[in-house]
């Protein structure tokens, strides 16, 4: 997921000498403040995917629209609310159709979406505009479709889950812990090869830890060892991709977070850069071996 403290390296700016006394308590109330939201993030996750249906399905609704408004705030800060409030509907919408199983429609409904907002973007602006309203409708659609699917749907979102927390925590105190060069240093000064290394090393083991587990409960999770690894080597790559393209938006247009919505963490783009990513390649694989 996103945030520039991920990799653990020591903030550009910030001395290496004592840490002043009110500045270290700021920085525990910090922590914790981000620990206790993080805690009914994943708990709000988790119930929601063992209920499924429309509890599940109306999450991830709100959340892609919550994103798709967030998206437009941050490239035209500017721009009308009405226009926002377009892409919103739009995302919720395709999610709403994506859990009736009217994927088509609600692809049907981006697209119409993309161009409105489009149309009523200024010309600069417009592509990243569009490409906005496509994230968050990937955000609204992917994990209801995934979820949708009878024999492994509850563990598929279980796995994403996994491998994408791990990566990101893995990320973090292998980055502060061992520091070393730096992937993109102008879009994310301070993520770190051996934060990302540690990360896919975690999010591997994360993934057949949650395959092996979902065996054992009974579903019906065919994918061999090597295959499995392969899997979560790709997605916790790919959620890390995620991350730095999240944070190449919000530096390109001078953002710190995304929104404010979650306390201790910002908006939800900044907690679901690297989920989306990875949710979205599990939605096309399930749809193609339908």
């Amino acid at each position: 997921m996103s945030g520039d403290a991920k990799s653990g390296d020591v903030p550009s700016g910030q001395t290496s000498g004592p840490t002043p006394p009110v500045a270290a308590s700021a920085a525990r109330n910090e922590l914790s403040l981000r620990v206790r939201s993080g805690l009914v993030m994943v708990a709000v996750a988790l119930l929601t995917l063992w209920w499924g249906g429309w509890p599940f399905a109306l999450l991830w609704i709100a959340v892609g629209a919550v994103a798709a408004m967030e998206w437009l705030k941050i490239v035209a800060p500017d721009g009308e609310r009405p226009v926002r409030l377009l892409a919103a509907a739009g995302a919720a919408l395709a999610g709403i159709t994506a859990h009736l199983g009217w994927e088509s429609a609600g692809l049907a409904a981006c697209a119409l979406t993309v161009g409105a907002v489009m149309a009523a973007t200024p010309k600069p602006l417009r592509l990243v505009a569009g490409a906005g309203v496509i994230y968050a409708t990937a955000i609204a659609m992917a994990p209801i479709i995934v979820r949708a699917e009878v024999q492994l749907g509850l563990a598929l979102i279980a796995w994403c889950f996994a491998v994408v927390w791990s990566t990101d925590v893995a990320a973090y105190f292998a980055g502060r812990a061992i520091g070393g060069p730096k992937p993109w240093p102008a879009v994310s000064p301070t993520k770190t090869w051996s934060g990302a290394i540690g990360g896919a090393v975690a999010g591997i083991a994360a993934g057949l830890l949650v395959a092996w587990v979902s065996r054992r409960l009974g579903a019906a999770w065919n994918l061999g060892l090597i295959a499995t690894a392969g899997c979560a080597l790709l997605a916790s790559v790919a959620g890390q991709m995620g991350d730095l393209l999240e944070s190449s938006l919000k530096r390109r247009f001078g953002v710190k977070d995304s929104g404010s919505i979650i306390p201790g963490h910002g908006g939800v783009l900044d907690r679901l850069d690297a989920f989306v990513v990875v949710v979205t390649l599990v939605a096309i694989a399930v749809a193609i071996w339908r």
